[in-house]
């Protein structure tokens, strides 16, 4: 999972991550900001389901983060769209707004994140 963090112009750190992983980076743009309590909130709800079945998600004003012991899962909160929604021929692409990946490349990316800040 490759990502790039920056600065916008008002100063603000930007992520964008690599296709297939878009939404994290929507995720930390949107609902983290920048907001280092809450990547603590995030870094202690995975030591806590770590190593057991139990799950835990944290549901933002875009985005909703969904982990488990295994797994991390990133999924913007309009994409509800059913089937018949849709009209023929057209499809929904959501590749920006889900995004799946592994407990530790997530905490790795979030390890990032919190070095480019203080790093700014």
């Amino acid at each position: 999972m490759d990502y790039e963090l920056r600065l916008d112009v008002t100063g603000q750190v930007f992520a964008t991550f690599s296709m297939g992983h878009e939404a994290i980076g929507h995720w930390l743009n949107e609902e983290v900001k920048g907001n280092l309590a809450m990547l603590d909130e995030v870094e202690l709800a995975i030591q806590q389901v770590r190593g057991s079945e139990r799950q835990w998600q944290k549901i933002g004003h875009e985005y909703t983060l969904w982990l488990d012991g295994e797994e991390v899962i990133v999924r913007a909160n309009q994409i509800d769209l059913e089937g018949d929604e849709m009209e023929d021929g057209m499809f929904y692409y959501d590749e920006e707004s889900l995004s799946c990946c592994g407990v530790e490349d997530f905490l790795e990316a979030l390890k990032g994140y919190r070095e480019f800040i203080a790093g700014r």
